[in-house]
């Protein structure tokens, strides 16, 4: 069975309690549920990894090659500027949706820029939480071909 790893970057483990005008009431354990049922119906097997570590996030990509065969990740604000976390994409070549619950583009102006966007099959931003289920059907239908 394929498996598909999901990341989550900094706060995102704060999910329901930080600022909920932007973010919404569901928490991370609300996510990886629904997204544990679309799972099943895809026929697929998840993983999750939340940190707001950014060597802990570098380190979880590099120990994906070989054992997934995609990713979707909401990155935070390592968004923006980590270059080593873009890096860490380049070097294992596994294909991912990099995802936003708010969006991101219409928000401040340092966050309208994502590091990882170019190297992502897509960037799914401000559609809240149903974004990560988005996320992970386009990544099944352009990796898996489901």
């Amino acid at each position: 069975m394929e498996r598909i790893l999901i990341i989550n970057g900094p706060n995102l483990n704060m999910l329901g309690q930080r600022d909920p005008a932007i973010y919404g009431s569901e928490t991370l354990s609300d996510i990886e549920h629904m997204l544990s049922s679309v799972a099943l119906e895809l026929g697929i097997e998840l993983e999750f990894f939340q940190s707001n570590y950014e060597g802990a996030l570098i380190e979880k990509v590099h120990s994906a090659r070989g054992s997934f065969v995609g990713i979707v990740i909401n990155p935070g604000a390592f968004t923006h500027y980590s270059y080593a976390l873009k890096d860490a994409f380049d070097s294992v070549k596994i294909p991912f949706v990099e995802i936003h619950i708010s969006n991101i583009h219409a928000r401040e102006t340092f966050r309208h820029t994502s590091v990882l966007a170019s190297d992502a099959i897509g960037q799914i931003a401000g559609l809240g939480t149903y974004g990560y289920e988005l996320a992970l059907r386009a990544l099944v239908r352009n990796v898996i071909g489901r």
